[in-house]
């Protein structure tokens, strides 16, 4: 049992103040093409919980100490959230410096590739907020939400982040476009950050929310002071975010010259059965629509999935072809990770960046 933490570098007796002070997990070994990497966690019973990949798995007391501790068995590039679990709250890692919001942290295989101009943000530290922000009272959608804005690198073409919350306060967008901005990765841009109140009722194929956006948030993006140049319009969305996005861009084509969307929920019907979401019509209601063969000649449009998503890639590699088929210019990508948004971060960067190209 001696060897359990020495093969990931742990020097001492589990649970005294030596092994403590050296304790920084997750640490991953090779193991049969991929990885085991240990977890620890100090005090009482706990499991971890991951973020779509897993289930949860139950951490071992190791004897009679402080320490509980979990092998776990990853594929080779893996980045997962995770968090964990007791019998009365969620806690982020406190051994490990990367965090995403207060009660979740990231865990990365070795062979993950870098995310470049993200940064590491620990479990206390306040993510800063663009300071431009108004409140969007909406009539067609109902309700009252407040919406930021941010010129990274002085303001140019808008960018509208779906789920704009998430990226606000659980992964420091606003830091990432401006680094990337500011080392020439993309040009100046204009993001919006757009919170949603329903996801499934909005980001379904529903043209509510698109006109509400066209002629109600835009208009107050444009009186809000911050540049920005609304001939161009990028719409970026994750999961049925990214289903939106499409739906926009191939019902609003007057509205959205370019898309980056990250593991986009192209299993989406509109009579979609909820015990298995995923079983239904490849490629869905999008696939059916690129069928009919719209014009996308002007459309430039970022596909990007985790490659660890196995249900999720054929609703997405068949609306990839028929979107190239229909005229739009494509770019397609996997990313090292299931269906998590700290495996999207880098892609989002990337394909805003080459979506305004």
């Amino acid at each position: 049992m001696e060897n359990t933490f020495a093969k990931f570098g742990f020097p001492g007796e589990p649970g005294t103040d030596e092994f403590w002070a050296a304790a920084g997990t997750p640490a991953s070994v090779p193991a049969g093409g991929g990885w085991v990497t240990l977890f620890l966690w100090r005090g009482s019973p706990a499991s971890i919980g991951f973020e779509s990949w897993s289930e949860p798995v139950p951490l071992r007391r190791w004897g009679d100490t402080d320490c509980w501790y979990a092998e776990v068995v990853m594929p080779a590039r893996l980045r997962v959230t995770y968090q964990f679990l007791t019998d009365d709250a969620a806690y982020g890692d406190p051994f490990n410096p990367v965090g995403a919001g207060g009660d979740r942290s990231i865990a990365a295989t070795p062979d993950a590739p870098a995310q470049p101009y993200w940064p590491v943000i620990g479990a206390a530290d306040v993510l800063p907020l663009p300071r431009a922000r108004f409140r969007w009272t909406s009539e067609r959608l109902g309700g009252r939400r407040t919406v930021r804005v941010h010129p990274a690198g002085g303001g140019g073409p808008m960018v509208l982040l779906l789920d704009g919350d998430d990226w606000l306060y659980l992964h420091p967008a606003v830091t990432a476009f401006d680094s990337a901005v500011a080392h020439g990765e993309m040009p100046a841009v204009t993001l919006v950050f757009l919170p949603t109140q329903a996801r499934d009722a909005e980001f379904g194929c529903r043209p509510e929310l698109w006109e509400a956006i066209r002629d109600e948030l835009l208009p107050l993006v444009a009186e809000s002071g911050v540049p920005a140049d609304r001939d161009r319009l990028v719409v970026a969305g994750q999961s049925l975010g990214g289903l939106s996005a499409m739906y926009a861009a191939l019902e609003f084509p007057d509205l959205v010259s370019g898309v980056a969307c990250q593991s986009a929920s192209f299993w989406w019907t509109a009579d979609v059965d909820l015990a298995d979401p995923l079983g239904g019509p490849v490629g869905g209601a999008i696939a059916a629509r690129l069928r009919e063969r719209p014009d996308l000649s002007g459309l430039r449009v970022a596909f990007d999935v985790g490659e660890h998503e196995t249900r999720m890639l054929p609703h997405c590699e068949l609306v990839e072809t028929l979107a190239e088929q229909a005229g739009a210019t494509v770019r397609v990508s996997r990313s090292a990770s299931g269906h998590d948004r700290a495996g999207w971060r880098h892609a989002l960067l990337r394909d805003v960046a080459w979506a305004l190209a």
